[in-house]
């Protein structure tokens, strides 16, 4: 008997990309299972999950660079495309379809002209990004000089080292993505009553969705500076316990019901901003300190930091005006947001862009055990 295969390991087509601080294989959705448990098994496979090392797969051993995407052409009217965000983790047999994630967003339009989804336009191409895990829309825009992509240039983000070309992600209603508003219990701070099997406590914390759920509370509340290193912070059992804890009454409030076995909310500790910034920050993508801070997150603090009476108050610095420019700091660098508010409505934020890079790192076939 013979095959076109000369192993019994089975060939699924996809680019491994860099998007922002992120990496992770991205595939066309025809590549995959139409089934949701056998596309998953497909994706546990190709990044070696579960597996704290991820050796056997194209995983690399931590959260930020366990990720997939999946993308299609779009058929909702107005949508050029649809993209599909599936967060792994090293050492869990999980595939979580149900959080954002604006880094690999970077990577998408990149990914869709890779693979001819669309046409490439002369200097610049735009494409309307539909996230299917929230229902969120954004435009971005890739620089394409000649009807080519360019991935070469002077635009730097923290958390990358070098630079690369700029690519501008305009986001067009993220409030609620995935709770079931902005600010999910109703207030912009609320009293959280904590009980972590040690103590009870109390703690003030704001409960925003901006494109990313979050708990956001001030480092001094859990006796910090706030600019502690990412190693103090991951070292400190007494502190993801109680921040854990913390995440888990949160859950409710936020209409998210029981949290336990999903990624978000994510906590963010919060402090005065510390080299020339709006904001200082720590963020735990939920159990782990994230060594920069997400897209969506930086969002959503930025977001944070704009309403009156938030946690952010009385230690953010920023700009005056309708539109601002919020830099919000965070262990390797800074990552700015800007954010403009509805002239009649202090409390309503229009609108949300910020730059990234992305680019491809390798091409061709991940093999998968039949």
């Amino acid at each position: 008997m013979t095959t076109d295969q000369p192993s019994d390991l089975r060939p699924v087509p996809c680019i491994l990309m860099r998007g922002g601080t992120s990496r992770g294989p991205f595939f066309l959705e025809s590549d995959l299972p139409p089934d949701p448990a056998a596309r998953d098994r497909v994706l546990l496979a190709a990044m070696g999950s579960p597996d704290r090392r991820q050796i056997d797969g194209l995983g690399g051993a931590h959260p930020l660079t366990s990720k997939a995407g999946i993308v299609r052409a779009s058929t909702t009217p107005g949508v050029d495309l649809d993209f599909l965000f599936a967060q792994l983790q090293p050492d869990k047999e999980t595939v979580d379809t149900t959080p954002n994630c604006g880094n690999m967003l970077a990577a998408v339009l990149p990914f869709a002209l890779e693979r001819g989804l669309l046409p490439i336009r002369d200097g610049a191409t735009t494409a309307r990004i539909l996230t299917l895990n929230t229902g969120m829309q954004c435009d971005v825009t890739v620089p394409t000089p000649d009807r080519r992509l360019r991935y070469t240039g002077a635009a730097r983000i923290d958390g990358v080292p070098g630079t690369a070309a700029p690519i501008t992600i305009n986001f067009l209603d993220t409030a609620g993505s995935v709770c079931p508003a902005l600010l999910p219990s109703g207030r912009v701070r609320d009293e959280v009553l904590v009980d972590d099997g040690v103590d009870a406590f109390g703690v003030q914390a704001t409960l925003i969705d901006n494109g990313m759920p979050m708990v956001i509370v001030r480092a001094a509340d859990f006796g910090l500076t706030g600019y502690e290193t990412v190693e103090e912070l991951n070292g400190n059992g007494r502190l993801r316990a109680r921040l854990e804890a913390l995440r888990l009454a949160a859950g409710p409030l936020m209409g998210l019901g029981d949290v336990k076995g999903k990624s978000y909310p994510k906590m963010c500790l919060v402090a005065a901003p510390a080299a020339g910034g709006s904001i200082a920050t720590r963020c735990f993508i939920p159990h782990v300190c994230h060594e920069a801070i997400g897209v969506l997150a930086a969002v959503t603090v930025g977001t944070a930091c704009v309403l009156e009476g938030s946690v952010t108050q009385g230690i953010a610095q920023l700009p005056q005006g309708l539109r601002k420019t919020v830099s919000v700091e965070h262990p390797t660098g800074e990552f700015s947001v800007e954010l403009e508010l509805d002239a009649h409505d202090r409390q309503r934020v229009t609108r949300a862009a910020l730059l990234r890079t992305a680019r491809p790192i390798m091409r061709g076939e991940v093999l998968i055990p039949e």
